[in-house]
């Protein structure tokens, strides 16, 4: 059994920062790729941002420059940091890890998602 949970998420004027962060627990040999999505009221979902094991990023156009990912792989955990947000940016944020179990074999997690939001 495995558990990823998000938390960091609230309520921040426009210009301001949020730190999120994902922690994985449970039966993990190693986690591979972990990506960060939101979803907006009536939108579908979109992809923030990702990070391998090894470090190498992306970005959604609309955070490259605001938001930056980086994991701790000793702490099973990934975090992103927001900064200079916007009221567009006002959303759930989940995060996706590829997770390989004991069994070495890898499978799919998602949290529950942390709201985010930015008045203006």
């Amino acid at each position: 059994q495995v558990h990823v949970v998000e938390s960091g998420g609230g309520l921040v004027q426009a210009g301001g920062s949020l730190r999120l962060s994902c922690a994985a627990s449970g039966n993990i040999f190693s986690i591979n790729v972990v990506d960060w999505y939101r979803q907006a009221p009536g939108k579908q979902r979109e992809l923030v941002a990702g990070i391998t094991r090894g470090g190498i990023t992306n970005y959604a156009e609309f955070v490259k420059g605001r938001f930056t990912i980086s994991r701790d792989n000793a702490k099973n955990t990934v975090y992103l940091q927001m900064n200079s947000l916007k009221p567009e940016d006002t959303a759930v944020y989940l995060c996706n890890a590829a997770v390989v179990t004991m069994n070495q074999y890898e499978y799919s997690y998602w949290g529950q998602g942390t709201q985010v939001t930015v008045s203006s």
